[in-house]
């Protein structure tokens, strides 16, 4: 039993690890170069991402509690008015980072959304999937219930009331 316990410790450590050698790139001395963060992005299993991190995830412009553009702030907002719990990280903290992500998802801008491990896309996606409904089945889908998810059930309860 101790020594299941020990390898589940060793086996989280490493999977923060990897997690942290992926995104962060910051227990080496010297940083690696932007295609090298890109190849290890495409290649990282799913499974070496700790279970307690969060299925959404954005690359921005600074943190969610001070953003630095507003492309970025218009995504924390957004996914606060869903209360959504996401990672944040910021990629003016490291130039290797904001250029890997770039490559990893072919997308020139910052900020960056990933849901459940997928590339969703950058403010104008976000903004325009908030407007048209499609960010609360998105969200869905990766087994996260949108705050505003109860105002639509909630609205379109009272249309069909009004139609009886």
């Amino acid at each position: 039993m101790a020594a299941r316990a020990a390898r589940q410790q060793s086996d989280s450590v490493k999977r923060f690890t990897i997690y942290h050698d992926i995104f962060m790139m910051s227990n080496s001395l010297r940083k690696p170069s932007a295609s090298k963060i890109s190849r290890r992005l495409k290649f990282y299993e799913p499974e070496c991402i700790p279970e307690n991190k969060n299925k959404v995830v954005i690359f921005m412009k600074g943190i969610p509690e001070e953003p630095r553009c507003g492309f970025s702030n218009a995504v924390v907002q957004i996914l606060r008015m869903h209360g959504v719990t996401y990672d944040a990280h910021d990629v003016l903290e490291n130039e290797e980072l904001r250029q890997g992500i770039k490559d990893f998802s072919n997308w020139p801008t910052i900020p960056q959304v990933f849901i459940n491990g997928d590339f969703v896309g950058g403010c104008d996606i976000l903004l325009e999937m908030h407007k048209n409904g499609e960010l609360i089945e998105e969200l869905k889908k990766a087994g996260i219930i949108s705050a505003l998810s109860e105002n639509e059930e909630s609205s379109q309860s009272g249309v069909n009331k009004s139609k009886e």
